[in-house]
């Protein structure tokens, strides 16, 4: 039986798969508290200023469905014959994490056995600006 953050990855890698399917493709997901997934892409719009991370879609939904994101994970691929790789919440993104607290688990590398290595926002960021206020 596939686990859910196993379900997580085959989910990204599909939306990748239909959105990219040649060239460089990346989407990102996220596991909600009730187990559902949501994915999202970041199109390329005619205007680069108005790009936005590839998870923020996912984000959106989460908190329009008033759910809490467990995992978050983002993939990308240089074209269609190469492996995925893991991207980290960029420094926007992990604000808007913590919209959730510092508990959600963000997916930072694939290990060797090809699981994916996932640690908490507070690890991701040990000195996050909101420990002052704690």
């Amino acid at each position: 039986m596939q686990t859910k953050t196993g379900k997580l990855f085959d989910s990204i890698s599909k939306t990748i798969d239909k959105h990219y399917p040649k060239g460089w493709g990346g989407a990102a997901g996220v596991l909600l508290e009730n187990g559902d997934i949501l994915t999202s892409i970041s199109p390329e719009f005619p205007n680069a200023a108005s790009s936005v991370c590839m998870e923020l879609g996912s984000y959106i939904q989460a908190a329009t469905l008033d759910q809490e994101i467990t995992h978050t994970l983002c993939l990308v691929r240089e074209n269609e014959n190469d492996s995925l790789t893991v991207l980290t919440p960029c420094g926007i993104c992990q604000e808007r994490l913590s919209f959730w607290g510092n508990t959600t688990q963000c997916g930072i590398e694939i290990l060797p056995n090809s699981e994916i290595h996932y640690i908490s926002l507070a690890d991701l960021q040990p000195f996050h600006w909101s420990r002052v206020y704690q």
